[in-house]
């Protein structure tokens, strides 16, 4: 057996002649579902010490204006499939409490439509993302809540929503039709054939009402399915020509300690992507259409726990914002969720919009205590430098070439993982990962064109402790740090990337 290298190597080379696709904002959306502490104590907590008249904690929104995250997914997930959007509007005092089904827990109602606007406004003024009951409900729902949101005035449930405190509309554009209606643990799971009509009808009711809403179908829940491609297929030929959007779902893990395979997480998106589009391309020839359909990648995220059952039981046993998947993020699985990003990038021309799930407390990259701080996790700083360094650019279509290595699950892939974008002042960015458990890599990053660059920075993302990770007692244990490797030669940019790391590099 030949013993590697100490150090690897590897070549990125970029030429603005080839590019895959601007960068969509809404790559950068995230997801904050009744769930768990996602709402209540994670984002809204009257009487925290930094709650505003609104209940809306600003140590959180001063976070997720750090984190950069724009268009919300709301209010699930699960949770939507048995949800009355009635219930969350008006008097507070008058909203009735129910039981959600999808995470055996009491709902107050104290947050819903109106809170959930007003809290965008003030995390930034970030896109809402609304999600339509098609589990329990239906079409006729469907409308009422695009009625009672998008309406100026002048109907029974426009100037409902104008009594309730809100005089202008709230403009929704984007809407998902139903989550995962593939999943039987989906209160109101459907097959594809009948979900497909109800997507076809709904969103041509919908179109009638507000001809620019953008409209996003469920694909399967993820592409291990057994309905996997054939409810895509029986999807798109009931709805192509009225959706905008086919949704994908992935969720990434370790399989029995196989951590080389979990390091290549990436791949498998990367994959289930391409396949997706291709259904969509099978679809839109056999229907001989003009008309476009993007992907919404509207739940992605690494989530160790997926498995497990962690909800509370019984039917005396309906708590309310019960602490369920809190994951705590170890580095490993930050350099994972990096490698997911530049999968969403390298597919931009596919993928036009992402939802990172989710916001807070709930797999999520920001944690919060009832009554005490919020702080970042691990994976809040891959997350915020992507935002901060490719929103507003061009994703390239560069060279890499490394060596690979083998796993159980994907078979050979490449130690590192790239992706560049020209950013709108001229810049680059670069992220980069390096999958290798014992090997630095020493990247070069060159110009194909002969462009001069003139310095660069980086930031990367690495411990050599795989399982540290930011806690409640220990918020800073892992950052990002200046990576004094990097340096300018006349063959192009030069760094190091230790072993299970991520990088950003920006060149000017």
């Amino acid at each position: 057996m030949t013993k590697q290298p100490a150090t690897g190597t590897a070549t990125l080379t970029i030429d603005d002649h080839f590019t895959i696709a601007p960068v969509n904002d809404r790559l950068f959306g995230s997801f904050v579902e009744h769930l768990g502490r996602c709402v209540y104590t994670g984002i809204y907590e009257p009487g925290h010490p930094t709650a505003d008249e609104n209940g809306f904690r600003q140590d959180v929104i001063d976070l997720v204006k750090e984190l950069g995250a724009t268009a919300i997914r709301y209010p699930g997930g699960n949770f939507v499939s048995g949800y009355r959007w009635e219930d969350g509007v008006g008097p507070k005092e008058s909203r009735p409490r129910r039981l959600d089904l999808a995470w055996h827990s009491t709902e107050t109602n104290e947050f819903g439509l109106h809170e959930m606007a007003k809290w965008l406004e003030k995390a930034g003024g970030n896109e809402l993302m609304e999600a339509v009951n098609l589990g329990t409900r239906g079409t006729q729902e469907a409308l009422d809540l695009l009625e009672y949101a998008n309406v100026p005035g002048g109907t029974a449930l426009s100037d409902q929503r104008r009594a309730n405190g809100a005089e202008q509309p709230f403009n929704i554009r984007m809407w998902c039709l139903g989550n995962e209606m593939d999943g039987t643990w989906q209160l109101g799971h459907k097959e594809a054939d009948d979900y497909g009509k109800l997507v076809a009808m709904t969103a041509l009711g919908m179109r009638q009402l507000d001809p620019d809403v953008e409209l996003v179908a469920c694909g399967s829940s993820n592409h291990y399915m057994q309905s996997f491609g054939t409810w895509e297929e029986t999807v798109l030929q009931h709805a192509y020509e009225y959706i905008d959007f086919l949704s994908c779902h992935s969720y990434y893990h370790i399989d029995n300690g196989d951590m080389a395979s979990f390091l290549a997480s990436g791949e498998d998106m990367n994959s289930f992507i391409k396949e997706v589009g291709a259904m969509i391309d099978t679809v839109k020839a056999k229907l001989k259409s003009d008309h476009e359909v993007h992907i919404s990648f509207d739940e992605w995220n690494v989530w160790y726990s997926e498995k497990e059952d962690t909800n509370p039981h019984g039917i005396d046993n309906w708590p309310v914002a019960p602490r369920l998947l809190e994951e705590i993020y170890p580095v490993s699985g930050a350099v994972v969720f990096g490698d997911l990003l530049i999968a969403l990038l390298k597919n931009a021309d596919r993928v036009r919009s992402a939802s990172l799930a989710q916001l807070v407390n709930v797999i999520a990259p920001i944690m919060t205590e009832p009554s005490g701080p919020a702080w970042r996790q691990t994976t809040f700083y891959p997350f915020a430098e992507t935002a901060r360094l490719a929103k507003g650019g061009t994703v390239l279509d560069p060279i890499l070439q490394c060596d690979t290595y083998s796993t159980q699950r994907y078979g050979e892939v490449p130690l590192v993982d790239s992706v560049a974008i020209r950013r709108a002042d001229g810049s680059v960015a670069v992220f980069a990962v390096n999958r290798s458990q014992e090997q630095a890599i020493d990247l070069t990053v060159t110009s194909g064109a002969g462009t001069e660059w003139t310095s660069v920075s980086a930031q990367t993302l690495h411990d050599d402790d795989l399982e540290a990770r930011n806690t409640l007692d220990d918020q800073n244990r892992v950052t990002l740090h200046d990576n004094t490797t990097v340096a300018m030669a006349p063959d192009g940019v030069h760094v190091t990337l230790p072993p299970v790391s991520w990088t950003a590099l920006h060149i000017r």
